[in-house]
């Protein structure tokens, strides 16, 4: 008998959170007997408006606010509900709970119990500030991204499973890395993500002032670099892997603080799937995924500007790294690996209704 799965996500399949945590696993999923339908709250072009800075019309909201609340009057022709990040923003966590009348699985890959305590939601932070733990406690079953989230979702639920955002290695190949005379250093994210490229900036004027070297930002705001070729390209789905493929060096900064120890490290998986080697800041779910292997770690500007230096000037070290990252991938961070993960929660939790 089929499992009738009804996957709630925030936005649409633009972003990364829906593609990689709910989507991707559809097909694997149908062959064992799970039909797992996706539909988010908000759709690909609230994500696109993001993305480019312009705002989503209020009247466009409010019919999301409401397909959603209609698609919950039929929530019982699904056994299992899965929830990724929210239900409703803004709605207090006790009455989100409330709202799902099947057994859900709740889904998150970024530290959202810290978002309504930032600043910008400081005129309602004393409803929400605590949103997730009703929410969280509620859930037949907790799916975190990373240990960071997984520690967190613990203290409120004893079904907490940590499941990694991952890739699927069929898609992610490895293609024969070009003997260019530029050294290309390569990040992929979103405007969000893209302030943490501050922390390129020194190091890679660094290394401009010793020779040429590229810096490709895929998806996000690039900044204006001394000395080094800044290349600005937009995402698309179709187009990812082989701009990660044209990395010689894949790299992830990020500050040191609560927010950044939600990351799943998803980048670097990215880069380590198609065999390019890492660096990437010492916090938190960068320090799981990096091995001594398959990239290096660099804490201040000189140990990135040392870190990118190395690598530049060592090609058969680059070489062996970026074997060691695929390698790791396909042991622990593919799709192929992860898929009876969420297929036997699921399972669990539909023998519950």
């Amino acid at each position: 008998m089929t499992i009738r799965v009804l996957g709630l996500s925030l936005y649409g399949a633009m972003a990364a959170s829906t593609r990689y945590r709910l989507t991707q696993y559809s097909p694997g999923l149908r062959q064992q007997g799970i039909d797992l339908e996706v539909i988010a709250l908000l759709g690909n072009d609230y994500v696109q408006k993001s993305f480019s800075g312009e705002k989503y019309q209020l009247t466009k909201l409010l019919m999301d606010y409401l397909n959603r609340a209609a698609l919950l009057l039929n929530q019982r022709a699904y056994d299992v509900a899965i929830v990724n990040a929210e239900l409703f923003p803004l709605l207090p966590g006790s009455i989100e709970s409330k709202l799902l009348r099947i057994p859900y699985i709740y889904d998150f890959d970024d530290a959202f119990f810290l978002k309504y305590k930032l600043d910008r939601f400081k005129w309602i932070t004393f409803l929400l500030k605590d949103k997730f733990k009703p929410i969280v406690s509620s859930a037949a079953a907790v799916m975190a991204g990373n240990q960071f989230l997984f520690d967190y979702a613990k203290q409120f639920s004893s079904v907490t499973q940590l499941l990694p955002t991952v890739v699927d290695t069929a898609r992610y190949i490895v293609a024969p890395r070009k003997c260019g005379t530029v050294f290309t250093v390569g990040w992929i994210g979103s405007p969000s993500t893209s302030v943490y490229l501050s922390e390129m900036v020194f190091p890679l004027e660094q290394l401009g002032r010793e020779g040429r070297v590229r810096f490709v930002v895929v998806g996000g705001f690039a900044p204006d670099i001394a000395g080094v070729e800044v290349l600005s390209v937009p995402w698309s789905e179709a187009a990812e892997v082989d701009l990660i493929n044209s990395f010689d060096v894949g790299v992830m900064p990020l500050f040191d603080d609560d927010w950044a120890h939600g990351k799943c490290a998803f980048k670097l998986i990215q880069y380590m799937a198609c065999a390019v080697p890492v660096i990437a800041s010492p916090v938190g779910a960068n320090k799981d995924v990096v091995t001594r292997e398959c990239g290096l770690m660099a804490n201040t500007p000189k140990q990135w500007a040392d870190a990118l230096r190395l690598l530049r000037d060592q090609p058969i070290m680059r070489a062996e790294m970026g074997q060691a990252g695929r390698a790791r991938v396909e042991h622990h961070y593919s799709l192929h690996q992860n898929l009876p993960i969420l297929a036997d929660v699921i399972r669990q939790v539909a023998k519950k209704r």
